[in-house]
């Protein structure tokens, strides 16, 4: 059972949301990801200059009428969610936690599709694959992608990105379009993700902390690795710690950037502090006018 306290969370999400979506993320959201596939129309006559291959000729024997099908292009999506549960995630300097932002994302991003008719699916990693929700449509099933991203707990505490990215490739079946949402802090994902996204449009909306990004010098203080639970005593005030975390951020700045750009696949970074509807949008509008 949900407590209320997680009913009422489930349901602030839906109607903040659905602000950002009735506003502008609804329209963005269609003018840019449309149907990747056709399907057939009707029959026309043939005139001159169509593509004699899309002449139907069992149709047309019976007509005595050359006849050539039309396609239409094919609006539904199929939209899949790949969002990190890992133990990196739930952390945050600010209001919220990583993993709340995820799920948030998720759910405005589960609406917009909603608006269009598309499916929607999602799949919740740790260091395992734990939750498949396969894609659906319809507000109910909307619902519930919302209520599992904000209430389920992975068992494992590692980011196994790599075994999320290939589940992904198996429930896809058809192209569509996958939103993964993570922190990014794996290793060896880097062909996953390209293979993923030559079927497939792929975003990878990364969530950082401004408190990952650098240390404040503290002193001695105490740190655990929350997907290993290992603990050490580090003194954020030395020059050798300060200089290291440096070059350790840029590090995985540089792996990141790497993975991403040898997929194709687009980056949207997201604070912890800033507004994510509001970044979101900015996204959407600037991908758009890329794609023109």
């Amino acid at each position: 059972m949900i407590s209320d306290e997680l009913l009422k969370k489930v349901k602030w999400i839906e109607i903040t949301t659905r602000k950002v979506v009735d506003g502008v993320l609804s329209g963005q959201y269609r003018s840019h990801f449309k149907g990747q596939g056709v399907q057939f129309s009707e029959h026309r006559l043939y005139v001159p200059g169509d593509d004699v291959r899309h002449i139907n000729w069992n149709v047309s024997a019976r007509t005595r009428e050359p006849l050539i099908k039309k396609f239409e292009e094919e609006r539904q999506l199929t939209v899949f969610l790949v969002v990190d549960g890992s133990g990196s995630t739930c952390f945050g300097s600010s209001t919220r936690l990583k993993s709340e932002i995820s799920a948030e994302i998720g759910g405005m991003i589960a609406s917009a599709a909603s608006y269009t008719g598309d499916r929607i699916g999602a799949l919740i990693f740790g260091d395992e694959v734990e939750k498949i929700i396969p894609p659906k449509k319809g507000r109910q099933h909307v619902l519930r992608v919302v209520r599992d991203l904000l209430t389920f707990q992975t068992k494992t505490r590692g980011t196994g990105l790599s075994k999320a990215l290939d589940a992904t490739g198996r429930v896809m079946k058809h192209g569509g379009v996958v939103f993964v949402i993570s922190d990014f802090l794996a290793q060896g994902y880097e062909r996953s993700l390209k293979r993923l996204a030559r079927r497939h449009d792929v975003v990878a909306i990364r969530i950082v902390d401004e408190r990952e990004k650098g240390i404040p010098e503290l002193g001695q203080i105490l740190f655990e690795d929350p997907e290993t639970g290992e603990e050490r005593l580090v003194n954020t005030s030395s020059y050798g710690f300060q200089k290291w975390f440096k070059e350790y951020q840029n590090e995985i700045e540089k792996n990141q950037k790497s993975a991403l750009q040898g997929g194709q696949v687009e980056l949207l970074n997201i604070l912890t502090k800033d507004d994510y509807g509001e970044a979101v949008v900015r996204f959407f509008r600037a991908r758009s006018r890329r794609k023109k």
